[in-house]
């Protein structure tokens, strides 16, 4: 076996030809190395069609890297050779080949990173210049800052970027944010676009195969499987979103609608984190499809806020924060998840709805996930890392580094307002308002605290009570204790009772 001068670790959320690690190598001397392994397949029960899109993307990737002359050593999860964990395969390609440098850039998982540093081997680390702002810009902006707020981080993306500026400097529009443009209800009869597809190649076929045999044991189904697994079908589907999705994105990204997994979301996040699209053009392409009049500003500033503002800021919150930042619990949760997050089988239809589409497609869209099955587990009291947990393994596009901010600080308000600066809790009404769920559910939007009330009502205000201590004094939940205070003490007793009542069926395992 040939040794290697420079020995390339690529994982399999870093699949970009532009990947900092990747540059400048020769082709004759150097060599690129992925591994797919069952310690990152299986260390939770990850959705089967996550597994099997990142496997599939990395088996494309190391084929296209053959193809422009590079050398490329893949190990597949069968292989009998397989150590089954990512420091184990780098050490045994190091004795293998020998190589006088090994490289790698930063990883998303916080845990993976650590084990890479301590198997024993000198690495190169090359900062992960996929994004826009590096580990210590963010650390940089963050210091001596009690609490972070994602609008002011956006805005100096803004800046940094230039994206949506005027000549001047300020903002196309006069605002920054236009998020209260971003908010509107499907009106009867707008019909979303008919979602685009990717039927499986020979590689696919096989990748599905495999997790079909390995990953039997793991929730959700990979029957519906249709996700981009190289460059170019990535950048298909994102040219798709570009022509029929984007216009109605600004209106209806908050939207949800029964039957409707997808609505106008791009789907493009898991392609996105995984390396297969460049947030960079995606700016780019957003910026030139308003400047040239094809959508409105509230579309095109409402998706470049999610990519460069929120994406960038949760990432810069992990790796300033980690690994403390996931032991936070500052309403000291601790109820197990309920049984009916893996299985979907609720009365409740708008988390019947979210969970069933989450299973069959490893997809939700950030509102489903924030105000719904969220919203439920922050109401319910349910402990963060349960909940943290079951977002990393059932969405195709949940890493460590996006995911844990989003569930623990944002959904769980875990971290005690450092990322968010409110608790996003709801009652049934909001849900009522942004969906057609209620129409079909068991329970009764409109009731509060009988047998057929919508549980959300009494459980949010039950959570209000339950932790009045800590959240009356938050400025943004003022109206909202104004309005709990001003309420009869019958009718604050009866939702206690109700929201007891319901706390104490999930306590018995009883699916709601």
């Amino acid at each position: 076996m040939k040794t290697s001068r420079r020995l390339c670790l690529v994982l399999g959320d870093q699949l970009s030809f532009d990947l900092a690690s990747l540059q400048g190598l020769d082709a004759e001397h150097d060599t690129v190395l992925l591994v797919e392994v069952m310690e990152e397949a299986s260390h939770v029960l990850h959705h089967p069609q996550k597994i099997a899109l990142v496997f599939s993307a990395m088996r494309h990737f190391a084929e296209a890297l053959q193809q422009r002359g590079i050398r490329v050593q893949y190990v597949t999860l069968d292989d009998p050779h397989n150590t089954g964990s990512v420091p184990g395969e780098l050490t045994r390609w190091h004795a293998l080949l020998e190589p006088a440098e090994l490289h790698l850039t930063e990883c998303g998982d916080w845990r993976l990173e650590q084990s890479l540093k301590a198997c024993g081997l000198s690495i190169e680390w090359h900062a992960d210049t996929r994004f826009l702002c590096s580990r210590d810009e963010f650390s940089a902006w963050a210091d001596g800052k009690k609490q972070l707020r994602m609008e002011f981080f956006y805005r100096e993306m803004r800046r940094k970027t230039g994206v949506l500026l005027n000549g001047d400097g300020s903002p196309v529009g006069g605002a920054w944010n236009f998020d209260a443009d971003n908010r509107k209800a499907l009106p009867k009869g707008v019909k979303a676009p008919y979602p685009a597809r990717f039927s499986a190649d020979v590689i696919t076929q096989q990748v599905l195969a495999l997790v079909r045999q390995r990953f039997d044991n793991h929730y959700g189904s990979l029957e519906a499987f249709d996700y981009p697994v190289t460059h170019a079908d990535a950048q298909v589907l994102w040219e798709y979103f570009l022509d029929f999705g984007l216009a109605g994105f600004g209106d209806y990204q908050d939207a949800m609608a029964s039957g409707e997994p997808f609505l106008f979301h791009a789907r493009i996040s898991a392609a996105l984190n995984i390396g297969l699209l460049d947030v960079r053009q995606l700016c780019t392409d957003v910026e030139s499809a308003y400047w040239s009049g094809r959508i409105a500003l509230n579309a095109a500033e409402g998706f470049i806020r999610q990519l460069i503002g929120w994406r960038e800021y949760v990432r810069g919150v992990y790796w300033l924060k980690m690994p403390d930042y996931a032991n936070g619990n500052v309403f000291g949760n601790s109820r197990p998840l309920p049984q009916f997050y893996w299985t979907g089988k609720t009365q409740m239809n708008c988390m019947r709805q979210a969970i069933g589409q989450s299973l069959e497609h490893a997809y939700a869209h950030h509102i489903q996930r924030l105000m719904v099955t969220g919203n439920f587990a922050l109401l319910a009291g349910i402990a963060p890392s349960q909940i943290c947990e079951w977002y990393l393994a059932i969405y195709m596009d949940a890493f460590d580094w996006v995911e844990l901010p989003n569930t623990l600080g944002m959904v769980m308000h875990a971290d005690g307002g450092y990322l968010g600066s409110k608790p996003y809790c709801a009652s049934g009404q909001y849900i009522k308002r942004m969906s057609d769920y209620c129409r079909d559910c068991a329970y009764k939007v409109s009731e509060s605290t009988t047998e057929d009330a919508c549980p959300f009502n009494a459980l949010y205000w039950h959570f209000l009570m339950r932790h009045g201590d800590l959240l009356r004094g938050n400025q943004r939940m003022g109206m909202v204790y104004k309005n709990l205070g001003r309420m009869p003490d019958l009718k604050q007793q009866e939702l206690w009772q109700r929201g007891q009542i319901l706390l104490a069926k999930l306590d018995a395992g009883e699916s709601l």
